[in-house]
């Protein structure tokens, strides 16, 4: 018979076990924990209301410059309901919605939009208002954008000059459109005059001017944020490709907590009421509105 050593208390030999043991353990808590925080709910970056029904809402710009904000209070007056907006450009919304993070999105990419439909994990793609592109720059434009004859000839322009053009490198919808820009002037863009910030809309829009950059920004930001900015002018605008158009999309019924009465918040987003806060929001404060209603947009919306 062979007898197997005997591991005293204190023995070495355990306590090396013990250890491995402890190890494995804690590392699968780490790797359970990071699982666990990857697919958890995304904090609120504001709530609007304090009804007992929970709406969450994902998007960018609209939520900073808020718009959401005095839809919300129109829509939670009658609904006792409240809302939590997690800030977030188009592309992180969208993802956001497909994994049931969030009941609805507002945003501004429309391939991506349609694409999430025909997949079937979005639904009532609702057309809301929209809004347009600028590039801006510094007074000096060093690479003569104000010249361009279009938004692509304004882009290759800043290419050739390598002047430093701002990105906000977030798969936002700005983003996209700004991709898309790029691809139709033929270049890829990288050096050092590429700056890519990872921020939103107005963070960015700071940079630019701290910097004496070139950036694309929407029209509802520059109006809110120009007061603030000193050296940068909008120095292109007007091409129907730089049109922005927003949508609401919400998850499919049952898929989500919130998806029943984010399919009536997208129905007061289109209603005569919801479309009068949206054609009017930013006359008081900034004297001219920050964006079109939908029977405006509807020229533009595919």
């Amino acid at each position: 018979m062979v007898h197997k050593p005997c591991i005293r208390e204190g023995d070495p030999k355990r306590k090396g076990t013990h250890m491995r043991r402890t190890r494995a353990l804690f590392f699968a808590l780490l790797v359970w924990l990071s699982t666990s925080a990857a697919a958890a709910d995304p904090p609120c970056t504001a709530v609007y209301g304090n009804g007992q029904h929970l709406l969450r809402l994902a998007t960018g710009s609209p939520g900073e410059l808020g718009l959401l904000e005095e839809l919300a209070a129109a829509f939670n007056a009658d609904h006792d309901s409240r809302l939590c907006w997690i800030k977030a450009g188009s592309g992180k919304s969208l993802q956001l919605l497909r994994s049931g993070r969030v009941d609805m999105v507002m945003v501004h990419a429309p391939e991506a939009e349609k694409k999430a439909v025909s997949e079937g994990w979005a639904t009532q793609r609702t057309l809301l208002a929209s809004n347009e592109f600028y590039v801006v720059g510094p007074a000096s434009d060093p690479a003569s954008v104000r010249g361009a004859t279009d938004v692509v000839d304004a882009y290759r322009r800043i290419a050739e000059a390598e002047a430093v053009f701002l990105s906000r490198g977030d798969n936002s919808g700005t983003h996209k459109k700004e991709r898309m820009i790029w691809s139709k002037a033929g270049i890829q863009p990288r050096g050092r005059w590429y700056m890519v910030t990872g921020t939103f809309m107005w963070a960015t829009l700071k940079k630019a001017d701290e910097v004496g950059g070139y950036f694309m920004t929407d029209s509802s930001t520059w109006v809110a944020a120009r007061k603030d900015l000193r050296g940068l002018r909008v120095l292109f605008r007007g091409d129907p490709l730089l049109v922005n158009v927003y949508h609401a999309l919400c998850a499919p019924p049952q898929t989500t907590e919130g998806a029943r009465l984010a399919r009536r918040f997208i129905e007061f987003l289109a209603s005569d009421q919801g479309q009068r806060i949206i054609r009017h929001y930013g006359v008081e404060q900034y004297g001219e509105p920050l964006y079109n209603d939908a029977a405006y947009a509807a020229q533009f919306a595919h």
